[in-house]
């Protein structure tokens, strides 16, 4: 169900969106990632992702997902936060809440266009990349090169409270 004023979307609400929107010859775009403390890297992977196609739909990883693939006090900011935020982005038309490791589940369950991921992967490293091609999902690496991080901007953060 989704929030008033949000683009905060079920992944049931969005499946009917997408076919909709595929049947009007609309290209739809699937990219995902964490997104704790949103910076330059992410807005430009989300633009990058954006100019593939005319929707543009983010999963964002729960809170536990987020720790298991991060580690111990991660996530910084709770997953409705996160989810807000990436959704304040212009770029950015849905944003979707996921609990899995990948977002596997949600290529099959809203079959977009594009499956895009960031310039920290190859065609060849997607994990997603069996399920995407299966499926007939276009697979695209977007945005600009890997030189942001959440680990290293934390870690200026820590140490700038030291000094």
């Amino acid at each position: 169900m989704r929030e008033a004023n949000s683009k905060i979307v079920a992944s049931s609400e969005l499946r009917q969106l997408v076919t909709e929107l595929k049947a009007a010859g609309k290209r739809v775009v699937f990219a995902n990632g964490c997104f704790d403390t949103l910076h330059v890297g992410h807005v430009r992977y989300l633009q990058g992702a954006k100019e593939q196609g005319d929707l543009l739909i983010v999963g964002v990883n729960g809170d536990e997902s987020v720790r298991r693939l991060k580690g111990a006090g991660r996530p910084i900011l709770d997953e409705r936060a996160r989810a807000q935020l990436v959704g304040a982005l212009r770029c950015v038309d849905h944003v979707v809440l996921f609990r899995e490791a990948n977002v596997e589940r949600l290529l099959e369950e809203l079959l977009p266009d594009v499956h895009a991921k960031g310039t920290d992967y190859t065609a060849a490293s997607v994990p997603e990349r069996a399920v995407a091609d299966r499926l007939g999902i276009a697979v695209a690496i977007v945005g600009d090169p890997k030189d942001h991080s959440t680990r290293e901007f934390l870690k200026s953060i820590r140490k700038d409270a030291h000094d």
